[in-house]
């Protein structure tokens, strides 16, 4: 969410904005949250005076009792008495009219990054850099399922008939290599630094509109019916939320955590053959990294953050690319985001496995995460997130990339030891 008084004194750079994200039919909303400011502030301003008369008055009150002036003190008593009425209407105008703006801020796209591309959508993201060399096999690679069935890894059948589409089982040395990739990628960030947490995987309504937008809310996130609570669709939520309503000190900056969770979406719209599988599912596990620092700190951590991601890859022999996404890729409180993407060997093409994401102080704004500097002036953190890995799609990547031609799935050294110390599966 915007600065109230960014959008006050930048109202043209509010709208460019909101023209680069092609979202046009938010524009006349600029006008409308500025008048609806202008109108609460006039109401309070009035209110305020009132007040102000009113204190003043009921001094006056006590003084003309005491000198006997009834008559004065009694027409002083019914001036308070009038403008305690129109106090209490102004009151609710105040709150009717802030309650708008809000509503509207919170729908106003946050500034992009300058570094972002102009486009409308995700085929318009650009490439910034590959690494690792992309193969294609001269032997055929079968779809992700098949690889799994062959080692009795997989149930989708079971999962349809236990919760629906969108569910699945994993089995034996499948099941292992998942837990085995989430366990390397925790001490994988441990390593780097990161604080390992496992947070609440229900997260409040208050923590799920702090956190993204409505238009994501309603896409993503599933409710507990009865109560306040919806199941997170990743524990960047309910990890940012851990900072609600504080004033951290600056010296204790940056806050670096790596954690680990259930996610859960319901995953709207249709997709396509790709898709099927593990790959667009309602449930998966992940593990996520967030940071909290210091505003002329974050883009040093945006870069730090993909790259740990990239680095993780690379390290399981999977090659990997980097794309910037575009301003009409980006979530409305979104300053910047980077996908980090796999090859396919079997698609001869790049597939997402991680976002990461530069919110600016937009989460923090909204959930009141503060900092405090050694000269005690308060100002909101910005706040950033980005995947370590994601399996059951992440899967899909490393099986593909390590599967050799007798069948058998190569396992890189680096997660050997999460294995058993086997080297492949199927031997």
């Amino acid at each position: 969410m915007l600065d109230l008084k960014f959008v006050r004194e930048n109202p043209e750079i509010v709208k460019q904005n909101i023209r680069n994200k092609f979202q046009d039919r938010k524009l006349p909303l600029v006008d409308e949250v500025i008048e609806l400011d202008a109108k609460a502030r006039a109401v309070k301003t009035e209110a305020d005076e009132l007040r102000a008369n009113r204190n003043r008055l009921s001094k006056q009150i006590g003084a003309l009792m005491g000198q006997g002036k009834k008559d004065e003190a009694e027409a002083a008593k019914a001036q308070v008495n009038a403008d305690a009425d129109r106090l209490k209407k102004l009151e609710a105008q105040e709150s009717e009219l802030n309650s708008k703006v809000t509503e509207i801020m919170m729908t106003i796209p946050n500034i992009i990054d300058e570094s972002v591309p102009i486009g409308k959508d995700d085929s318009e993201n650009v490439e910034l850099e590959k690494f690792g060399e992309p193969v294609v096999p001269d032997f055929e690679i079968p779809y992700h399922t098949d690889i799994m069935a062959k080692f009795n890894g997989i149930d989708l059948d079971a999962a349809g008939k236990v919760a629906g589409n969108g569910f699945y089982y994993l089995m034996g040395d499948i099941a292992r290599l998942h837990s085995a990739v989430i366990s390397y990628a925790r001490d994988f960030m441990i390593d780097r630094g990161f604080t390992y947490c496992v947070p609440p995987f229900m997260i409040r309504s208050n923590v799920v509109t702090g956190v993204m937008s409505f238009d994501e809310m309603d896409a993503m996130m599933y409710k507990i019916e009865g109560e306040d609570l919806y199941l997170i669709g990743t524990s960047e939520h309910s990890m940012i939320g851990k900072f609600i309503d504080t004033i951290t000190p600056e010296s204790e900056l940056p806050k670096t955590l790596t954690s680990y969770s259930p996610c859960f979406r319901k995953e709207k719209g249709a997709h396509g053959i790709e898709e099927r599988g593990v790959y667009r599912i309602h449930q998966f596990e992940k593990q996520e990294m967030i940071v909290v620092c210091k505003p002329d700190e974050s883009k040093m951590w945006f870069d730090r953050l993909w790259k740990n991601t990239v680095d993780l890859f690379r390290s399981l022999d999977i090659p990997v690319r980097t794309l910037e996404c575009c301003s009409g890729d980006l979530a409305d409180l979104k300053v910047r985001s980077v996908d980090v993407e796999a090859w396919s060997p079997r698609q001869k093409k790049y597939f997402e496995v991680g976002s990461c994401s530069n919110l600016g102080d937009a989460q923090a704004r909204r959930l009141k995460i503060r900092v405090q500097d050694e000269n005690k002036n308060k100002y909101f953190a910005h706040t950033l997130n980005n995947t370590v890995v994601a399996p059951p799609r992440m899967l899909i990547a490393f099986l593909e990339n390590n599967l050799q031609a007798d069948g058998s799935v190569r396992i890189p050294e680096a997660l050997r030891p999460y294995m058993g110390g086997k080297t492949k599966l199927g031997e």
